[in-house]
Order: C-alpha cells, then structure tokens, then sequence
C-alpha cells in the first residue's frame, strides 16, 4: 500500500510540474514583446488637392509608416502620415481600419499627421459641410483618401501577421542644430510684435533669438539581441520650407528620415513634436535649395541621436498603454451661426471659406459630445505620448518635467480639428495661432490638457 502511495505521489508531482511548466510557458509567452513594422504609399495623384492647390507634381512620394505593439494586451498601433493634418471623421475612419486591420480597438490607435504644408487634408466631416455649400470638390479627393486607407490598413494587416521578438530597446538624443525657432516674437508690452514664418527674409525674424524651443531630437528604437528592428524620431517643429503651389513632398523631416532608413537599412518612422509655434523661419529663407541644408541637419540629428543610444532588455511588463478622453472647449467665438453666415457670404472667397467649414466643422462635433485622445505607450523608462492639435512646445516640455527621471517623446498632430493649442497665455499676447479662426480652443484648454497629460504619465 505504501508504495503504491508513493507510486500515487510521484505522479501527481511529476503532473504539478508539467502543468505549471505549460503555465509557466504560457504565462511567459504572454508578456513577450513583439513589433511589426508597417509602411505604405499614400502620395495623391497629379490633380488630386492637396492643402493648398492641386497637385501639380511629386517632388517626393509620401506615406504612412508605424509600428504595432504586441506585449500580452491587444496590440497598439502609432501611425505617422506624411499629410498636413487628419481630423474628425477623417480620425475616425483610420482608426477603425487600422483597428480591424491589427486586429484591436480603435482607443488603441494613433494616427498622426507630420504636417507637410504640400500634404493631403484629410477630414470627411468638413467635406460634409463644404458639399452642402457647394464647395466640396476645391479641398478633398474623396476616392483617392479611401484608397490610401484602405492601402495602410492592408501593410498593417500584414505586418500584423508576422511580428517579430522584441527583446531590448534603446533611447539616444542630440540637439538639431539651426533648424527650430519659435514663431511667436514678443515686444516689450509682452505682445506678439512680429510672427516669424516657415520661411523669412526680413532682418526682425532672422536676427531674432531662436527663442523657446525643444532642441532635442530623441531617438526610440527595438532589437531582436543585437538585430535593429526599427527606429521612432521625434523633433519639434513645423516641417516646411516652401509650400503652396501643389509640388508635392515630404518635406525635410521626411527626406533626412527617408536618407537615414536608405544608409541604415532599417526602417524609420519620424513623428512632429508639439511645434504649433514653432518652425524653421530663423533659418529658412524659402529657396529651394535651403530643404536640404534643412534636410541634411535633421540627418545629422538622427544620426547623432542613433549614435547616443543605449540598448537595455524589456518585456511585457514594462509595457503599458493609458488614454484619456478630454473635451476641449471651444474658442469663445465660434459659435454655429456666426460660421454659417460667413460660409453663405459670397464676399468672403473660397480659401477663407475652407477654414471656416474647419471651425464649424469643430464645433459641431465637439457640441454632439466628441473628445480628444491623450494617450501615452509606456516603454519601461521611455513614454510615447501622443497630444491633438497644432500644440504648443510648452506642453510638451511640460510633459518631460511631470517624469524628471524618464524620457519622453511627444508626438502631436494627432486629431487636427482643434486647430493651434496654445497656452493660457498665449490667447492674451495675440498672434496669428491664437486669434480669429485659428485656435478651436479657449484659453482654459490648458489646464485640461495638462491634467490629461499628467494622468496618462502617471
């Protein structure tokens, strides 16, 4: 009897340890950290509007790039898109299809646009309101957007189905030299006396100091051991030299973006800071040729920042993704009538009118009960965060002292229905960001965008 006893035993031990072996494996395959890496074709065709004009030739191809996070959750997806701003409903048809495509939910993905002034709009909510006016063919290529989302969503899907180990990430920074400076030159009352430009050629904004900016590029990237596997760029600033006639590029930040993943083989993904007033006039004088001086100094920053990076191993455990829902109110302006007046008066021209259907376009669906998402991926020690809007660079040092001890990389241009977001400050100092139709927010945003910011980084 005894020794059937410890027969008994024995096998039950050696089941214990094969069940908590498979547990264990399981439990361990969970928390594993995996990546896919994501790149499409999203350049309109020649004719199709972008910003500004139509489309009258490609000086650069554009895309959409990203990464999808697996890590035991459902994945998350960080999309960057080389078009001027996605907004609205335009922010909800690409989450949704990058959502289904990765096979997650849509407060799992963010989509951002860089910015590049000869980009695509893309926001089905101001088409509505444009096509009710009769105005809708001058701004938006309904088809061609389709297609481009339909083509994103298809990388994303098969990526998705092929992610591979992540087991260490890095983090390197460098300061971009001479190409940030802040747009927004005060006088002596504590005024906006002059707005510094994209591009300038008047001595004020040229000699001007670079005034407050973030001068730091800050590198993110994932190893499989000692295999690169891709690499996450941020820097702060509007990313245009000369815009406006419809050639469509990448822009600086594309192109040095584009140079880095050629020379390094490994692909890059390069994301717009909180740069709403902040951009290249203190040394971008328009010419042609200053894109790639302007290119060749982003380069060097991604290079410097690639060479600074320090590798240490992850798991699924230092991996957590946070968002908050904020509603944003509305500029004390805006109001409904007041902007379909302008849109039925035939003395203001089209241009002008395309802006105000932006407005209203805000205000309807922020009265309808529609809020903004601030989110941030947790990455051990490093925070991806993600704002809306044209956000001030205040915001995002804001973000880097609220975590003294980590690194924290901002992408903005998230959801572009709101406009510029200024600082409370800001909407008393006057300045083309924060008068007339260019802010959809009022100056109390701030106080709820840094509370959400600070909930998200906690």
């Amino acid at each position: 009897m005894q020794a059937e006893i410890q027969t008994h035993y024995q096998v039950i031990s050696k089941l214990i340890f094969i069940f908590s072996g498979i547990f264990l494996a399981i439990s361990s395959f969970g928390q594993d950290v995996r990546i896919a890496v994501f790149q499409a074709d999203v350049t309109p065709p020649i004719g199709s509007p972008v910003a500004y004009a139509p489309t009258r030739s490609i000086a650069d191809s554009l895309s959409a790039r990203g990464i999808i996070i697996f890590s035991g959750e459902k994945p998350v997806i960080i999309c960057a898109v080389d078009w001027i701003g996605i907004s609205n409903e335009g922010q909800d048809v690409w989450k949704a299809a990058l959502a289904k495509a990765g096979s997650t939910t849509p407060d799992r993905v963010s989509v951002h646009a860089l910015h590049q002034h000869d980009g695509v709009k893309c926001d089905f909510t101001v088409e509505k309101i444009l096509k009710e006016y009769g105005l809708d063919r001058n701004l938006f290529d309904h088809a061609f957007q389709n297609r481009a989302i339909e083509n994103v969503a298809a990388a994303v899907k098969k990526a998705a189905a092929n992610p591979k180990p992540v087991t260490h990430m890095g983090f390197g920074e460098a300061m971009v030299e001479k190409v940030g400076s802040n747009r927004r030159i005060l006088g002596k009352d504590g005024k906006v006396a002059t707005v510094r430009w994209s591009s300038a050629r008047d001595s004020v904004s040229i000699n001007a100091p670079e005034g407050l900016i973030d001068p730091w590029l800050k590198s993110v990237s994932f190893w499989n051991k000692n295999e690169p596997l891709a690499v996450l760029n941020y820097y702060a600033t509007h990313p245009q030299s000369h815009y406006g006639k419809g050639d469509v590029t990448c822009e600086f930040v594309g192109i040095a973006r584009n140079e880095r993943q050629k020379k390094s083989n490994i692909p890059h993904v390069y994301f717009t800071g909180a740069a709403g007033n902040v951009a290249a006039g203190k040394y971008n004088n328009g010419a042609d040729t200053t894109r790639y001086i302007l290119a060749k100094r982003m380069e060097l920053g991604m290079e410097k920042a690639w060479k600074d990076t320090k590798k240490r191993p992850i798991q699924g455990t230092d991996i957590l993704w946070r968002n908050e829902q904020v509603a944003l109110p509305i500029g004390k302006d805006l109001t409904e009538e007041r902007l379909r007046k302008m849109l039925s008066d035939p003395k203001i021209s089209v241009p002008e009118k395309n802006g105000v259907a932006e407005s209203l376009a805000w205000v309807i669906r922020t009265r309808e009960g529609f809020t903004a998402n601030v989110s941030a991926l947790k990455l051990g020690d490093v925070w991806l965060l993600n704002l809306p809007g044209e956000t001030f660079v205040e915001y995002q040092l804001a973000a880097q002292q609220m975590r003294k001890n980590d690194k924290v990389c901002t992408a903005a241009y998230e959801e572009y229905g709101a406009g510029y977001i200024g600082t409370r400050i800001a909407y008393a100092q006057g300045g083309y960001e924060t008068t007339g139709l260019s802010s959809g927010v009022s100056p109390e945003a701030e106080a709820i965008l840094l509370a959400a910011i600070k909930h998200v980084l906690r």
